[in-house]
């Protein structure tokens, strides 16, 4: 089974990693930076391919955010539904997607699929082939986003879809919700899709750009919390 590096020591070195087929559930409060934790998860390894949803930040902001991680421009596609609500006429391109609204659920599963698609034929075709299938990482920023605009019911049926494409891919899917917008419902529906969780927490008495998570359910188990922190667009997690 392929196993996909997470960046965070800890996870890599003691717990070796996470397996294939594998979706993440970041719960993390406001301003605690967690769309860059998510894109350190999920940024491309070598022969690796990364599809980002975003709901919250325009595609070229993405893209930056991905390639201060040293990510490979060519490996990284981006569906962008934000954009469009400002600037109609924008169009698709091979790396970027758009489509008209975080409530448009239906062209976001579809462009998905397509991207995925093209993804796979393009690793089929590298000199020397990669691993096959194509390693592909997911991150969805965020939930929070679209269940201010869907229904609960109909978020979990979407994610339900999503977490599911991922697992067939045997790929890797990182989805950030914010811990302190939602009921325990909400949280706890959202938790049946995952394979595990990534809590963030904040102290007070800390500096803003320093946080702690800890991994819930990597093989069984539970990470200690680890220390990270924030500076100019990157996260670096404690050793």
């Amino acid at each position: 089974m392929y196993i996909y590096e997470t960046g965070i020591p800890l996870v890599d070195g003691d717990y070796g990693g996470m397996h294939a087929a594998t979706n993440v559930l970041l719960l993390a409060p406001p301003l605690s930076h967690a769309e860059h934790l998510a894109y350190r998860i999920a940024s491309p390894r070598s022969g690796e391919w990364t599809v980002a949803l975003s709901t919250d930040e325009r595609a070229a902001d993405v893209v930056g955010a991905f390639r201060k991680l040293g990510a490979d421009r060519n490996r990284l596609g981006v569906i962008d539904a934000v954009t469009k609500g400002s600037v109609p006429t924008v169009r698709d391109t091979s790396k970027v997607k758009f489509v008209t609204s975080p409530l448009d659920l239906t062209s976001m599963g579809i462009k998905f699929s397509r991207m995925v698609e093209d993804m796979w034929k393009e690793g089929a075709m590298t000199d020397p082939e990669g691993p096959m299938p194509p390693p592909v990482r997911f991150c969805l920023n965020s939930v929070s986003t679209i269940l201010m605009y869907a229904q609960l019911e109909v978020t979990f049926r979407f994610l339900h879809v999503i977490t599911n494409r991922v697992k067939k891919l045997e790929g890797v899917g990182v989805y950030i919700l914010n811990s302190e917008s939602f009921d325990r419902r909400t949280v706890s529906t959202i938790k049946q899709l995952m394979s595990m969780v990534i809590e963030v927490r904040t102290d007070e008495g800390r500096v803003a750009a320093d946080h702690d998570f800890r991994v819930i359910g990597i093989h069984g188990r539970t990470t200690p919390w680890i220390r990270y922190f924030y500076s100019d667009g990157v996260v670096t997690i404690e050793e």
